[in-house]
Parts: C-alpha cells; sequence; structure tokens
C-alpha cells in the first residue's frame, strides 16, 4: 500500500502566483468540477483568508484561464457545463468585456450603490435588483460590464465577502407571530424579522439595537435578526448619537473579553522595563491639547544644547508595550481602526483604561513613550536625528489657549521654551509651502452643549499659532520615521504610508473653469502650481465670502489621503515620504507603524507580507471614512437641532451653491446649510452661468454665488438633516 502524499501546502499561506498554480493544478486534477472560493479553500487547505482566494480566482477568470457559473462558483473553461449555459450576460455585453473586481459597496438612499475598488479608475454602478444582499459598507465580489451605447460600467454583486457590521439600531413593531425591526438607517434597503421570543421584552416602538444572524437565502433579502439591546423610546439626542456610530458601522460598547484584558495590565512600570529604555524624565516636558482632551498620545521635549543647538523630542505614548498582536485588545482594535469624536462623545479605538489612563502622557507620572529626538538649529534644519523607546515624565499640561497666551507674549511655566519652538515650527511651516505643501486648513464647526447634550451654542474653530506648532512637529516625526524605513534597505522594507494622489485631472480642469468664472485664475500648468493656486484661494478666501465658497469644492477635487503599503508620496504636504507615528492611541495605522519601525531599529531587517499589509491598509481606510462619515452626519444633526430653537429668527448667510430648485445658503453664525426653494418667492428664476447664479424673470434680481443675504429659518428636520429656509422680508 502506498503511503499518502504530504499535503505540502496546507496551513500555508500563499503568494498569488503560488496561489493561481495550485489552484490550476487543483482544476487539472478534476476538469469537470466547478467550486465556490470556500470551496478552493477547502479543497486546498491553505491559511489564505476568502477575499484573498476569490481575489486570484476572480483574476484567473479575467485571463479566461477560469469560467463562471450562475451560483458563481468556477471551473476550467472546457468543463462538461457549457459556458453558455452558466455565464450570465447583461446589457448586451460580450464576456471579453466583463470582468470580476473586488470593493466595498457605497449605498444611496434610493437602494443603488455604487461600488469603490482599487481594481477600476471609476465607480461601478449597481442596480438595487443585482445587489442580492449586499449592505452599505459590505466588501463584496462584483462582476462588471459596460451596456452596449453605454460608457458607465455596471455591475451586479457576486458574493459578499466581509459584512461591514452585524448592528443596527431601528424600531421594533411586534405583531402576534413575530416582529420587525425597521432600520434608521436610510440606505439600509431592508427590514429584520426578529423572531418574538429574541426581542428582550422590548415594547411596540422602542427603539433597538438588533444583531442580524442569518439570511433566508442568498437571492431573498430578508434578514432574520436578534435584539442586544434595548434602547427605549427614540427622540433623544444621546440615542440619536448612538444611532449614528451603530450605524456607521462602530460598536458602542466593548466585549467583554477585551475590557477583561485591559483591566489584567498592570499600571506598574518594572525597573527591568526602565533600563531598556531611553530616559528623557529629567528634560522638560510638556503636552498642548485642546481644553477637554483626556487622551494625550503626544509630548514635546526641549533643552539647550551646548553648540548652540536644540534637541527637541517628539514622544509619542507606546500603545504597542500594552497592546500585544493576535490578543482580544488588538484585534478588536484592528477591527475599530480608529476613534471616532462626534460632538458630544468619542467612540475610542481602546478601551478607557488604556487611552485615559495607561497611555495617556499625563502630566507628574511616569510614561512609556515611543520618541523621535532631533537636534536643530533655529531655522529648522536638523543636524542629528534618533527613534527608540523611552521614558518620560510630562511637566504640564498645556490647552492651546494657554500656549497661545504665551507665544502671543504672556509670561508662564516654560514661555522661552515654547516661544523657541514656535519659532522652529513657523520655519517648518514656512519650508513645507515653499516646496509645495497645500494650505488645508478650514472652518471646523464646534458646539457647547447643554446637560441633555443639546446645543447653545454654535462656534467655529479657529487654528491659532499653538495648534500649528503641535502639527508641524507631528508633521516631521510622521515624515523622518517614514523616511527612515524607506531608506532602511533594499529591496524595501513594508511599511504603512499614508499617501495622497494628484488632484482628478477633470474635476481640476473644470473647478479652474468655475474659479475663473468667479475671477480667480488657477494655474493648472505644474503640481507646484496647481498646490500654489490652492493656497491663494485659501488666503484670499479669508477676506472674500465669493471666494470662500470656493474652499470646499476645491477639497473635493483632491485625492482622499488614504494608507497603502505602496508608497506614492503624499501631494498635499509635499512629502515624498509619509506615515502616521503620532496618534497609536486613536490610529491603529500608527500601531502597525510602531510595530514594524521597532523591530528595524538594530542592524537587523524586518519584512512583514506586503499582501497582508496592503489588505490592513485598505481596511483601515475604508474604517477611516465611515467615521468621517459619521463625525459629518452629527455635526448636521446637531447644527440642525440647534436651528430648532430658532425657527422664526432671522441670520445673515452666504449663498453657496445655485441649482433648478433654489439656492443653497449657509449661516455665517454656526456655518449651517440650508435650502431656499425657487417656488417661495414672487417670480420664476433662471438658473444660468455654469449655476453661478440665478436670474429673476420679471424684476432681473439677481442671486450669485458668494452673495451675502439675510434668511430666516422657517424649520429643522431632525430626521431628514435639513434646515429650511425663506428670505427675509
Amino acid at each position: 500500500m502506498k503511503p499518502k502524499k504530504k499535503n505540502a501546502i496546507k496551513n500555508k499561506k500563499l503568494s498569488p502566483p503560488e496561489l493561481s498554480q495550485f489552484i490550476m493544478k487543483m482544476y487539472k486534477a478534476h476538469p469537470g468540477k466547478w467550486y465556490s472560493a470556500r470551496q478552493v479553500m477547502d479543497k486546498l487547505k491553505v491559511a489564505n483568508n476568502k477575499i484573498e482566494v476569490q481575489n486570484v480566482l476572480s483574476k484567473m477568470a479575467e485571463k479566461g484561464l477560469l469560467a463562471l457559473d450562475e451560483d458563481y462558483r468556477f471551473g476550467l473553461l472546457h468543463s462538461e457545463k457549457p459556458i453558455a449555459e452558466n455565464q450570465r450576460y447583461s446589457g448586451g455585453s460580450s464576456r471579453a468585456q466583463q470582468n470580476i473586481i473586488t470593493g466595498y459597496i457605497d449605498m444611496t438612499r434610493t437602494g443603488s450603490a455604487y461600488i469603490i475598488s482599487k481594481d477600476t479608475t471609476s465607480d461601478v454602478f449597481v442596480a438595487p435588483k443585482n445587489l442580492r444582499n449586499a449592505l452599505h459598507g459590505d466588501t463584496v465580489s462584483v462582476r462588471t460590464w459596460i451596456p452596449k451605447g453605454k460608457t458607465r460600467m455596471e455591475g451586479e454583486v457576486m458574493e459578499v465577502l466581509e459584512r461591514a457590521t452585524d448592528f443596527f439600531i431601528g424600531t421594533i413593531r411586534l405583531s402576534k407571530k413575530y416582529a420587525i425591526v425597521i432600520p434608521d438607517r436610510q440606505n439600509m434597503p431592508v427590514d429584520i424579522f426578529v423572531d418574538l421570543e429574541d426581542t428582550k421584552n422590548a415594547t411596540d416602538g422602542d427603539k433597538v439595537i438588533v444583531k442580524i444572524i442569518k439570511w433566508q437565502s442568498k437571492l431573498v433579502k430578508t434578514p432574520i435578526g436578534v435584539v442586544s439591546t434595548v434602547l427605549g423610546k427614540g427622540g433623544s439626542s444621546d440615542l440619536e448619537m448612538k444611532s449614528i456610530l451603530i450605524n456607521s458601522g462602530f460598536n458602542i460598547e466593548f466585549p467583554e473579553e477585551v475590557l477583561a484584558e485591559a483591566e489584567a495590565i498592570s499600571t506598574e512600570i518594572s525597573t527591568e522595563e526602565i533600563g531598556r529604555r531611553r530616559d528623557v524624565r529629567p528634560i522638560t516636558t510638556f503636552t498642548i491639547d485642546p481644553f477637554d482632551a483626556k487622551d494625550f498620545d503626544d509630548a514635546i521635549s526641549f533643552r539647550m544644547l551646548e553648540n548652540g543647538h536644540f534637541e527637541v523630542g517628539v514622544h509619542i505614548a507606546d500603545v504597542t508595550h500594552y497592546i500585544v498582536p493576535n490578543t482580544h485588545l488588538d484585534k478588536e482594535a484592528y477591527r475599530r481602526s480608529t476613534s471616532v469624536y462626534l460632538p458630544d462623545r468619542v467612540c475610542p479605538m481602546l478601551p478607557e483604561k488604556l487611552s485615559n489612563v495607561l497611555c495617556s502622557l499625563r502630566p507628574n507620572e511616569d510614561k512609556l513613550t515611543f520618541s523621535a529626538i532631533f537636534e536643530m538649529d533655529d531655522k529648522g534644519k536638523i543636524y542629528e536625528r534618533w527613534f527608540g523607546k523611552t521614558i518620560i515624565h510630562s511637566d504640564r499640561r498645556f490647552t492651546y489657549e494657554e500656549a497661545q497666551a504665551i507665544i502671543e507674549g504672556a509670561e508662564g511655566d516654560y514661555s522661552t521654551e515654547i516661544r523657541i519652538l514656535d519659532g522652529v515650527a513657523k520655519e517648518l511651516r514656512k519650508k513645507r509651502f515653499k516646496n509645495g505643501s497645500i494650505d488645508f486648513d478650514s472652518e471646523e464647526v464646534r458646539f457647547k452643549l447643554d446637560e441633555a447634550g443639546v446645543p447653545i451654542e454654535v462656534y467655529v474653530k479657529v487654528q491659532k499659532d499653538a495648534n500649528k506648532l503641535i502639527e508641524e512637529f507631528m508633521l516631521l516625526a510622521n515624515k523622518e520615521v517614514a523616511t527612515y524605513v524607506h531608506k532602511k534597505a533594499a529591496p524595501e522594507v513594508p511599511y504603512v504610508y499614508r499617501v495622497h494622489d494628484l488632484p482628478n485631472e477633470e474635476k481640476l480642469f473644470e473647478f479652474a473653469r468655475f474659479a475663473g468664472e468667479l475671477g480667480f485664475k488657477f494655474d493648472v500648468s505644474t503640481p507646484k502650481t496647481i498646490a500654489e493656486s490652492f493656497n491663494r484661494i485659501a488666503i484670499a478666501a479669508k477676506e472674500n465670502e465669493l471666494l470662500k465658497t470656493l474652499a470646499p469644492i476645491a477639497i473635493r477635487t483632491m485625492a482622499k489621503a488614504a494608507y497603502s503599503s505602496d508608497n506614492i508620496g503624499h501631494y498635499g504636504l509635499a512629502f515624498e515620504f509619509y506615515s502616521h507615528f503620532t496618534s497609536p492611541i486613536r490610529r491603529y495605522a500608527d500601531v502597525i507603524a510602531h510595530r514594524i519601525l521597532f523591530q528595524n531599529l538594530t542592524t537587523k531587517v524586518v519584512r512583514w507580507e506586503k499582501s497582508k499589509l496592503e489588505e490592513m491598509c485598505q481596511h483601515i481606510s475604508k474604517q477611516e471614512r465611515k467615521a468621517i462619515d459619521a463625525e459629518r452626519e452629527a455635526t448636521k444633526y446637531k447644527q440642525v437641532e440647534f436651528m430648532k430653537k430658532h425657527v422664526g429668527d432671522e441670520f445673515d448667510g452666504v449663498i453657496t451653491g445655485v441649482m433648478d430648485r433654489g439656492i443653497f445658503v449657509e449661516t455665517i453664525y454656526g456655518r449651517c446649510e440650508g435650502m431656499i426653494g425657487f417656488d417661495r418667492m414672487p417670480e420664476s428664476f433662471e438658473v444660468f452661468n455654469g449655476r453661478l447664479q440665478a436670474k429673476g424673470l420679471r424684476t432681473g434680481k439677481i442671486f450669485k454665488l458668494g452673495n451675502v443675504i439675510k434668511i430666516k429659518i422657517l424649520g429643522a428636520d431632525l430626521g431628514k438633516r435639513q434646515i429650511e429656509m425663506d428670505l427675509a422680508q
């Protein structure tokens, strides 16, 4: 009897080429068989995950090595199952025009969706009937085609590879036999069935958190769930904020096993640990943060050197000392990937014991840090740099307001140090802009809230020199760390870079034309002149309300910054190498950056598997986009909530948009945007000149982008997040 052949690839992670090779061998050994991605995984017994296997199968299908049937299984082209019976076509497209991609769902309120994918240069439209049971944010595989006579790519979801979230907030409705949860999320197109035994005694009309546990079938869009939390009757501001977080895919509570691991971490720093670190406790060190901050993840140290230079230390909370890879804490931090900052709360990446106690660089306490220490002169020139683990002792906690007062001439603790650092920061900033960096400063809306979380005041946060001081030294550390890792060895040490591509050319030329019609010459001849033009807009907008309307439009022409293991540089900052190293309490990208940097501080070279690192970068980028969307929605909710108390009041506003139905106006106080419909006006209006203005057909009255007008608040709809306005009489 022959001994069984040993499976050489069992439990091994294969590269895409290797995986493709073994998949083809498997199919040739079973030429009549058709397998799904999961079945291929089980057959080969490899350690690759489902998404990786699906991607390789899809690429093989693209090349014509495999075919795809209607059940989304793959087989050899010469298999017994004829392709014509198994390959479904849409819109008259041919197989040569079809492609299989992986991406995530961006669902609209109408139920249709767009697929965001790195495999395509433009988003792929998916009609509701072709979504199957995919939901907003899900990672999916999609079959794409270009219908005859059209240019826009369309697609059909083949399979949901990864759910964005299983938890939803909604209103429960009870019947005699079952319950239905109607999700609050407008881009969640289906209700969720719940067995009466799984309602946690919720009463009809309660707001609940429901977890989807299964779908009835691939084709039937009916999820089945269980109630995990009963929140009570809706309507409170607190409940709405929780709803925004959960509907964006962020858990508002940590699992018990994560909290247990956090609680088990010792607060003591051992003598042995101190001995392994550079001790900078004797050096003057302080933090500068917002007045309401609780997690201080960066500190600055400063001392004069005998040669007349300065030693500036950028000290970052050593989160990786406490979070061990593959623990519950680490997996949950990666799952979240970011803290989410809403107007009245933070949904943290790490439990409070870590974010606000162990890792927070609180004053008058010894803290473990990972540091970037520079020898510099007063022009910001760097003579020496050092990276490594340290222990610090913060002497003082400053708010931005306190530091700003010192910069402006007030006397106080460490006033000499702060003013010297401010001078160096200004030199670094000047050099950065000279090299082509873009000024992204934008007005940030903040709220003063009552005890119930309802806004009683809206104001715009102003970036002053104290904010910019910290910003410049954080940018410096991030740039220098990325440069060090990139130049460490050849071939490259894979790293998590913060990248920013050139602006979209089509959007940029359209914007330049638009700016020209407003009287602003935007130079698109080179990347550097483009950056200079953006900065000229930012400067001019401080004095000109018309040009102020250009700033948000300009930002929309820019590519979105993201995380990637493929370094293309950061166009907006004009940095060739850039990473995120300075906020590991609230960003998992920084946790990865710390781990890779630490492993490569000696002569030893440690390389992470680049494909795995890129997969992590994509996940973190997706979580960041979800957090940004949640923060915007929460801000809009609070603005509408504020205006509910001002129905009937009048405000000065700026026209920010013109469309066929009316004009968009943003109040100067609070930056709250609403619309005034032309149907409210005593005459009809014609929109012309590229939607820059509207003209009354009877009186010739002009409403032009950037005009300041007086408006009256008619209503505020919290459900729709909309403010209704009219012209003040």
